[in-house]
């Protein structure tokens, strides 16, 4: 089987799950799309040393090595090492104003709010684990953490986002 082929059968079935990480990582439409046309065409190019059935988890390892690489070159404030203060320091309930929180119509729209408020360490493994279902172990392959490390920043992202007043303001 050729490349071609293969990048057709076993990465193009995953695009929109690669749109959808890229998407909630960047929190912008035209950046994702960039960074999953980049993704695409690493995994072009590397297709070949692609072994098993597990080409979601390969490609979406590649969409995010993409987004790190694109978020340097961007963005490079948002890469931070987490310390352990990220939690404290990622919802300020001042932020919020009540005006504002009034406004929101959707419950929807005030949780992809939050998610989007998110530090990136934690955003990027709750979306893969809530949105895209993947297990502990393939969320750390992809993120390249232990998994107790993923479990961390699971519960992290869980717990910011029962603290988030974007969510409260809804309620």
């Amino acid at each position: 089987m050729s490349d071609h082929s293969r990048f057709e059968e076993l990465v193009l079935p995953h695009l929109n799950a690669a749109y959808n990480l890229a998407r909630w990582l960047t929190r912008d439409v035209n950046d994702a799309e960039d960074i999953v046309q980049e993704a695409c065409m690493r995994a072009m190019k590397y297709v070949g040393s692609l072994t098993g059935d597990d080409a979601r988890a390969w490609f979406l390892t590649i969409v995010r090595h993409a987004f790190y690489d694109w978020c340097k070159r961007n963005r490079p404030a948002e890469i931070t090492r987490d310390d352990g203060s990220a939690i404290d320091q990622a919802v300020d309930p001042a932020a919020v104003d009540p005006e504002q929180a009034s406004l929101r119509a959707a419950e929807s729209k005030a949780l992809a709010d939050a998610i989007a408020a998110l530090p990136l360490a934690y955003r990027e493994v709750l979306i893969l684990r809530e949105l895209e279902e993947l297990s502990y172990k393939e969320i750390a392959r992809i993120a390249e953490i232990p998994v107790g490390t993923v479990m961390s920043r699971l519960a992290r992202a869980r717990g910011l986002l029962q603290r988030s007043p974007l969510l409260h303001a809804v309620h």
